[in-house]
């Protein structure tokens, strides 16, 4: 039950051990209180035989990625939701057959939890070890817009800060081996959240508060966010401290906020899946503080970003300190979104060691300011480095094809103070043959002058026009390029 991708195995870089020791070290506390729970597989026998292991091992790649396993369910036992009785449409059944079917599987050792062909209603899913939530074609799972079907608060974020919120409408947390896979569809109801998209005033002032919390050290389970007005609206895919994970062949539509969320998460393979979600915060991909990612042969159609990388921010990522490192995305057809690939600004755990390559952008699209967008601001500290764009194909840009800020604040540069000034040092990024339509300009890289941008180099790189000068560029230090 083992498959195999590519061909060679890589070693990691020694310069990467410290941050690796520190997050095995965590992990290993989250683990043993993970075991403690009963969360996980106490039967390990049963769950090899239950669940299989793809090897995923990627070759020529311009920087050193370790061979990595996800799950592979393919001959794992089935539990249908039907067994444990679900009705079309009925939310309350389906809850709890849904529910009840992965309990099933993990106390198996492991299993796919089938929906069938139909229109079935729920609330929250809550994945557990070794189950894989598997949709048949023809099937369509609709989630709840009560905010009341995502309570109890779970342990959390909101924009890069640790907090208790809703949780996701399907979360997993410090599971090993869990999937999502199949051809039927997700699909968010947005009756509620499409309100809360406007932000007001409570929902800001509950933003600060949060803010103002992670700055001063206060515990994550003081941070209850579900109180009041805060309306923060959760994640539609959250996996939280998860290692080995597996999406393939889903369609996701609508979301409350950011779509696909891994945080804190190893081994991860988001495979064949579409995404259409035109909502505020609407991202497709937002690997957080998460290692050893291959994202391939996917179609984003947002309202926002189609990959959004980040590492946290301010005083929880640096207590946090876990980089997000090795991601692959190659093969995915971008129908609309802000950014092809945007880093930061929650970058504050650090960036490297990113390859974007074989994409193809719409060229029908209006909306897509950059190819790649790195952002951050004084606030942030963390790293971005090693990061690398290659064979891409878009039409006509709002902005350019490479943009790097390193002052963007939004309306947070007078909504709250700057606890501890730390910047953000911005180095290697390569992008090579890459082929835009009408633009601005081709590359604007704003540096700061105590702290340049290190070592850019433009390869290839044509536009059909440029609207302004092609380079714009301030405190970059060792640009190659045209």
């Amino acid at each position: 039950m083992r498959k195999r991708i590519g061909k060679e195995i890589f070693i990691e870089k020694t310069d990467a051990l410290g941050a690796r020791v520190a997050f095995f070290a965590a992990g290993a506390a989250l683990l043993s209180a993970f075991a403690a729970t009963g969360a996980g597989c106490s039967d390990r026998a049963k769950q090899e035989e239950s669940v299989g292991a793809e090897t995923i091992s990627l070759e020529s790649l311009p920087f050193e990625m370790p061979e990595f396993e996800v799950p592979d369910f393919s001959e794992s036992p089935e539990f249908s939701i039907l067994a444990h009785g679900a009705k079309p449409d009925d939310g309350v059944a389906d809850s709890k057959a849904i529910a009840a079917a992965i309990d099933a599987a993990h106390e198996a050792g492991g299993g796919k939890v089938v929906v069938p062909a139909g229109h079935w209603s729920t609330g929250k899913i809550h994945l557990k070890s070794n189950v894989c939530l598997y949709l048949e074609e023809g099937a369509v799972l609709e989630f709840s817009s009560d905010p009341s079907d995502y309570l109890p608060a779970v342990r959390s974020t909101w924009e890069g800060m640790e907090c208790y919120n809703y949780s996701p409408l399907i979360y997993a947390f410090e599971c090993e081996n869990v999937g999502i896979a199949g051809s039927g569809k997700l699909l968010a109801n947005l009756d509620t959240w499409s309100e809360w998209y406007k932000r007001p005033p409570a929902h800001m002032e509950a933003s600060k508060e949060l803010y103002h919390m992670a700055a001063k050290g206060v515990p994550v389970e003081e941070r209850d966010m579900t109180l009041g007005e805060a309306n923060m609206r959760p994640q539609f895919i959250q996996f939280n401290r998860c290692k080995g994970v597996r999406l393939e062949g889903i369609s996701i539509e609508n979301s409350p906020f950011w779509v696909i969320h891994p945080y804190l998460s190893q081994n991860i393979l988001i495979r064949g899946v579409t995404v259409k979600a035109y909502g505020h915060n609407n991202d497709g991909v937002d690997p957080e503080m998460s290692q050893n990612i291959l994202i391939e042969d996917c179609v984003f159609d947002q309202g926002d970003d189609a990959i959004a990388i980040k590492s946290g921010r301010n005083q929880d990522a640096w207590r946090l300190n876990t980089p997000t490192r090795n991601v692959v995305v190659r093969n995915c057809l971008i129908k609309n979104g802000h950014q092809l690939c945007a880093i930061g600004s929650e970058l504050s755990g650090g960036v490297e060691n990113v390859l974007i390559e074989n994409c193809t952008l719409d060229k029908s699209i209006q909306n897509v300011g950059h190819l790649l967008f790195i952002k951050t601001n004084e606030r942030r500290g963390g790293f971005v480095r090693n990061i690398h764009m290659r064979n891409i194909v878009a039409g006509d840009l709002r902005y350019g094809v490479l943009g790097i800020e390193t002052d963007v604040l939004y309306q947070w540069r007078n909504l709250v103070p700057t606890y501890e000034r730390r910047l953000t040092p911005i180095s290697d990024i390569y992008l090579d043959n890459v082929e835009a339509g009408a633009v601005k300009y081709v590359s604007k890289i704003q540096g700061q002058e105590e702290l340049p941008v290190e070592r850019v180099n433009l390869k290839k790189v044509s536009v059909a026009k440029a609207e302004e000068s092609r380079l714009q560029h301030l405190h970059v230090n060792s640009f190659v390029g045209d």
